[in-house]
């Protein structure tokens, strides 16, 4: 639930963070909706997936020495700290960090492009919103590194807990592909993407409703499958409508 302003650290107590703070305390009931709605979706999700979840823990095993999951500690809401889980995609002690991973990172195992490919990885962080470090919609996490070159506007997005899927992670969902050919991977993502996905991260708080919530979730689904929704389509359908 969202706390009172006072409470709030004081890095987010600024006034860009303020506006977005008001829309979304007058959804206070709404934001008690999307808690409700993460706990029963992300505990059918569990147990629906719960065959894929045990495949992809034996193939991960079977391809390469080492754990099943890979955590690594990134920041929620009101900044604090906490270990994702994800399905190791990488080789076992492979140093990451705040290191982007570009498509073809030597690091990467044959079965870590699988679940890469089709976003298998991240469906275990259902367990991070079950017990409320993560939401199903919402900004995704960051790396305490790259948090600290948040400007006081982005701040806004950790008024909320990290999401699994957002627009900004739709559009940019082969945001490796782009990187892949920067001689720099992380100066670029500071500089060109982290900015473009933000615009559609606070967006998102502006416009807060579950019903945006819901249609965000189809669109996520429609990704995997393969429609395209890269920032120039979403410009060109945009343009259509005007």
């Amino acid at each position: 639930m969202l706390c009172k302003w006072e409470e709030l650290p004081v890095e987010l107590q600024n006034p860009s963070v303020r506006p977005y703070y008001d829309r979304l305390d007058t959804h206070r009931k709404q934001l008690l909706l999307k808690r409700i709605f993460d706990i029963c979706i992300s505990l059918c999700g569990i147990i629906f997936l719960s065959p894929i979840f045990l495949i992809t823990a034996v193939a991960i095993k079977l391809d390469t020495p080492g754990p099943v999951f890979y955590r690594q500690e990134r920041i929620t809401q009101y900044g604090r700290v906490f270990k994702i889980f994800k399905f190791r995609s990488m080789v076992s002690g492979a140093k990451t960090g705040a290191n982007l991973t570009v498509n073809n990172d030597s690091r990467i195992t044959k079965t870590g492009k699988f679940i890469r490919k089709f976003k298998i990885d991240e469906l275990c962080q259902l367990l991070d919103v079950l017990v409320g470090n993560m939401t199903l919609v919402g900004t995704r996490p960051e790396v305490k590194e790259y948090v600290n070159e948040y400007t006081p506007e982005m701040m806004a997005t950790l008024l909320l807990p990290a999401g699994i899927t957002s627009k900004a992670s739709i559009i940019y969902k082969n945001e490796s592909e782009l990187l892949q050919s920067a001689e720099d991977p992380k100066s670029v993502y500071l500089r060109e993407i982290l900015p473009k996905k933000m615009k559609y991260n606070l967006e998102g708080i502006a416009k807060f409703g579950i019903t945006n919530e819901i249609k965000l979730l189809f669109m996520t689904v429609f990704a995997i499958l393969g429609k395209d929704y890269s920032e120039e389509n979403e410009s060109e359908r945009k343009t259509e409508n005007v």
